[in-house]
This record gives C-alpha cells, structure tokens and sequence, in this order.
C-alpha cells in the first residue's frame, strides 16, 4: 500500500524538489500551497506523514501544527517541520507544539526522504 505524504509548502522550487524525491522513491505526494486552508488538506488527505513549512501565507505553520496536535485524529500523525528560521526558539516553539522533526532549509533532498521514511516507520 503506497504512503501518502502531505507537503505544506509555498515555494514551488521546494514543492517539486521534494514531491521529485519522494514520488520517486514511491511515495504519493499531495500538496497545499495556502496556510488559510491548510488543515482541509490535512482533513481530506489523511496523510501517514505531513511535511510542513512554517512561513505560509494565510497562516503559520506553527498554527497549523498546534491544530493539528488537537485533533483527537492527529496526534500520532508524524510532522516534519521545514523552515528557514531555524533559531532555538524556534524549535523550541515547534517542539512545545508536538513537532515530530524539524529540519532548517536548505536541507538536501536525500535528508527529506530519509526523514520522512524514518517518521512513518516510527508510527508503524
């Protein structure tokens, strides 16, 4: 049974760099560019892991996360966080907020897809 990733993502060098990496590796990827709505996606897609990038428009992902976190239906749904704020506070914010993994950009693409395997495999 394929996996399916939900990569919360704005920049589109970002959305087909790591939908590239992880489709070819044969994930199913779905994306949602718009923070506003984000958690429709989520609703919808019912993904085994989220990817989630922090500067959205319409809504931060740190918001996201924490709804997320307080859905009986997503507590035990592993969220790699992507940002490029990757100060301590930060991470602390996105660890307080149950963030599963955080990872700052730039990152490789191969450490995306090692991540996001790691997570799903952790939830198994």
């Amino acid at each position: 049974m394929t996996k399916t990733v939900l990569l919360i993502e704005d920049e589109p060098n970002i959305i087909v760099a790591i939908s590239f990496i992880l489709q070819r590796a044969g994930w199913r990827v779905q994306t949602h560019s718009d923070g506003a709505n984000a958690m429709e996606a989520v609703a919808r897609e019912r993904p085994d892991v989220i990817v989630l990038d922090v500067m959205l428009p319409g809504r931060s992902g740190f918001d996201i996360l924490a709804d997320i976190r307080a859905q009986d239906t997503g507590h035990d749904v592993p969220v790699l966080m992507l940002t490029a704020k990757g100060q301590t506070k930060d991470r602390a914010r996105a660890e307080a907020l149950g963030v599963t993994q955080f990872m700052t950009k730039p990152f490789a693409n191969q450490a995306v897809l090692e991540a996001v395997e790691a997570l799903v495999g952790q939830k198994a």
